[in-house]
C-alpha cells in the first residue's frame, strides 16, 4: 500500500494541536441513491454487523441495498432541514462552538468534525489537518458510551488512515465519557429546562441506541455504561426508581437486542395508565434520524395510540452552551500534557522561525 505525499517537513516546527469531533454519519441527501452509498459503507463495516463476512455481503448487496434505501430515504426526507441532515448540522455547530470556546479561553486548539460514514470523512479531515501543520490530534467521538460497534469503529478509521501516512501525528483517543460530571450535568440541565417550560411529567424514559445482546456477553461495556449514565442522571435530577425507565431503541434484524425495547415499553406504560411521558436520548449528543423520526414521530404515535395522553420528546444536547462547556472540559482533560495555551504558542514562534532560518542558512553553506 503506497504512502501518501507528505506536506513539506518544517525543521523546528512548533507543535500544533487539533480536536476532531467524530460522529456516526449521514447520507449526502435524502434520496435512494445517496442512501444506497451510505448504507453500503455503514452496514459493510464488520464492527456494525458481526456475522460471517461473505454471507453478510451476499445479504447486504443482494437484498438489503435493493430494498432499504428507498424506505430510509423517505424517513430522512421527513426530518431533512434547509441546512441539510440534522446530525451533520448539529455536529458542525458543536465543533465550531467548541473551537470558539477553547479559543476564547486562551487555548490555541483547532476543532474540526468528521463522519465515520459519509462526508466529511475522517481520512479527508486528517489530510486537511496535516496540510495545516497540525502535529497532535485528540480524537473525540460523539458517543458518550463506549461500544465496539461505534467508538472502536471510529478508531479503526484512524488506524486505516495512519497506515498510509509516513509522518503520523501524535494521537489520543477518548474512549468514553458516560459518567463524566460535565456530561451528566448537561443532560440534567436539558431536562430541567424542558420541565420549566412544560412542567414535570410523571415518567422520564431514557432511550439509548440498541445493540445486539451478544455484544454484552462478548465483553462490550456499552450496556453497563448506559445503565450508569441513567443512574447518575436520575440521581442528579432527584428521581427514584419508579420515576424513570431505561430502554433501548433501533433494533435491526431478527437477533435479540438489548432490552427492554423502547416502543413496547411506551405501549406498556400507556396501557398501565401512565398518561404522560417525557423521553430523552442520552446516548445521542446530536439530534438525528433516530431521535427526530424514530422517537419524536414513531414512538410518540405508538404511545398515544396505546392510550397515552401526552408525549414530550426532550431534544439532544446539540449546541447548548452547557454542553459546549462540558465538551471543553472533557477535551481539556484529555489534552493534558500538550501545551495548548495561546501564549505558549506565540512564545515558541520566534524560536521556530529562527530554527528554520538556521536550517536554510546551513543548507546554503553546503
Amino acid at each position: 500500500m503506497p504512502f501518501r505525499k507528505e506536506p513539506d517537513f518544517e525543521h523546528g516546527q512548533a507543535p500544533a494541536t487539533a480536536v476532531l469531533l467524530c460522529n456516526l454519519g449521514t447520507p449526502d441527501s435524502p434520496t435512494p441513491s445517496a442512501l444506497r452509498r451510505y448504507l453500503a459503507e455503514f452496514l459493510g463495516d464488520h464492527r456494525v454487523v458481526e456475522i460471517p463476512r461473505l454471507l453478510w455481503l451476499l445479504i447486504l448487496h443482494g437484498i438489503i441495498l435493493r430494498v432499504r434505501p428507498a424506505k430510509s430515504a423517505a424517513k430522512y426526507a421527513s426530518i431533512w432541514t434547509p441546512e441539510g441532515s440534522p446530525l451533520k448540522v448539529w455536529t458542525q455547530k458543536q465543533a465550531q462552538a467548541l473551537h470558539d470556546h477553547l479559543q476564547a479561553n486562551g487555548h490555541a486548539v483547532t476543532v474540526r468534525y468528521a463522519m465515520r460514514y459519509g462526508n466529511p470523512s475522517i481520512a479527508h479531515q486528517m489530510d486537511e489537518l496535516k496540510t495545516q501543520g497540525v502535529t497532535r490530534v485528540l480524537v473525540l467521538p460523539a458517543y458518550p458510551q463506549y461500544s465496539g460497534t461505534t467508538t472502536a469503529s471510529v478508531f479503526d478509521a484512524f488506524y486505516t488512515w495512519a497506515a498510509r501516512v509516513r509522518l503520523v501525528p501524535e494521537m489520543r483517543f477518548v474512549n468514553h465519557y458516560h459518567d463524566h460530571p460535565a456530561y451528566i450535568k448537561a443532560l440534567a440541565a436539558t431536562v430541567r429546562a424542558h420541565w420549566e417550560v412544560q412542567g414535570s411529567g410523571g415518567m422520564l424514559v431514557m432511550s439509548f441506541h440498541g445493540v445486539p445482546e451478544r455484544t454484552l456477553h462478548l465483553g462490550d461495556p456499552y450496556h453497563c455504561e448506559c445503565h450508569k449514565t441513567a443512574r447518575l442522571l436520575a440521581t442528579e435530577l432527584g428521581l427514584n426508581k419508579d420515576q424513570y425507565r431505561l430502554t433501548f431503541q433501533s433494533r435491526f434484524g431478527k437477533a435479540k437486542w438489548l432490552e427492554p425495547y423502547t416502543e413496547p415499553t411506551l405501549v406498556a406504560l400507556a396501557q398501565s395508565g401512565v398518561q404522560r411521558v417525557d423521553l430523552i436520548c442520552p446516548g445521542f449528543t446530536s439530534d438525528c434520524l433516530e431521535t427526530l423520526e424514530e422517537i419524536s414521530m414513531e414512538a410518540r404515535e405508538a404511545f398515544m395510540h396505546a392510550g397515552g395522553q401526552s408525549f414530550h420528546y426532550i431534544p439532544c444536547l446539540n449546541d447548548q452552551a452547557v454542553w459546549v462547556k462540558g465538551l471543553s472540559e472533557i477535551a481539556l482533560q484529555h489534552l493534558a500534557g500538550w501545551s495548548t495555551l495561546a501564549t505558549d504558542a506565540h512564545a515558541r514562534a520566534p524560536q521556530w522561525a529562527q530554527s528554520r532560518a538556521d536550517a536554510l542558512e546551513l543548507g546554503a553553506e553546503k
